[in-house]
Parts: structure tokens; C-alpha cells; sequence
């Protein structure tokens, strides 16, 4: 099974692009900072991860989504590869989005600066886990 759950902050507002052709689609691009459970001295107190979303979820994403917004993701996660202009080949870890959802109020992220926690989510992670993988 390829599922993935995280919840965490937009780092930028998602770059959204359309697909060419009789039936574009949006794809919309993002990253998502998940904070770390444990921290090394000196580290990082995130994961910076890279989301793309298709279609209706791009739309969504380029309507609703910017930076700071905390968000829950669920998805897959894909790997791919390319060679870039140096002609190095560089290595590709994306999460492709199933499902996002808010997981914070429109007031409560603007009244504390982003950094209020929706009480369901982060009290009840399980709850949230349950729903979307369909154990329990």
C-alpha cells in the first residue's frame, strides 16, 4: 500500500499551471512544511515536502491554498528522475494529492498568525488516520 497522511503548513502560494490540449487540467504545485516529532541540535524543525495536485484538487489548491495555510494532505508517494542543464541526473520524491483538506479556520490562522492548531486534527490524529485509511 502507497498512502501517506500529513498534515503541515503551505511554505509558498502553490504554483498552478494548465495542462495543454482539448481537456486541460490545473497542476498545482506546493510544499508543505510537516514539523519534525524529534529534533537534532542544529537541524531542521521540518520536512519540506513537495506536493502535486491534478485537476479539481489543482483548482482547489489555486483557489483556497497559500502560504501558511495548514492543511491536511492524503496521497501517494511517487518518485521519478531527470537530468538537469549540468547534466547531472537529479532524483524526484513527490506526494501526489488524493485529498486535502483544511484543518484550521480561516479566523484562527488569521488571528494567531498561522500558527493556531485545529483541535480536531491535532487532538485526534488516529480519528483522522481511521477516515482516510479505512482501519479501525
Amino acid at each position: 500500500m502507497n498512502k501517506v497522511i500529513l498534515i503541515g503548513r503551505c511554505t509558498r502560494d502553490p504554483e498552478v499551471r494548465y495542462s495543454q490540449g482539448d481537456n486541460s487540467m490545473a497542476i498545482a504545485r506546493y510544499t508543505l512544511a510537516v514539523d519534525r516529532q524529534f529534533k537534532r541540535d542544529g537541524g531542521q524543525s521540518a520536512y519540506f515536502i513537495n506536493c502535486i495536485a491534478f485537476g479539481k484538487r489543482g483548482e482547489f489548491a489555486e483557489k483556497y491554498l497559500r502560504k501558511g495555510t495548514k492543511i491536511a494532505v492524503v496521497g501517494r508517494i511517487q518518485t521519478g528522475s531527470y537530468t538537469n542543464r549540468d547534466g547531472q541526473k537529479v532524483y524526484t520524491t513527490d506526494v501526489i494529492v488524493e485529498e486535502h483538506e483544511f484543518v484550521e479556520s480561516k479566523a484562527a490562522s488569521q488571528q494567531n498568525g498561522g500558527d493556531a492548531a485545529f483541535e480536531f486534527v491535532d487532538r485526534y490524529p488516529f480519528d483522522f488516520a481511521v477516515r482516510h485509511l479505512g482501519i479501525g
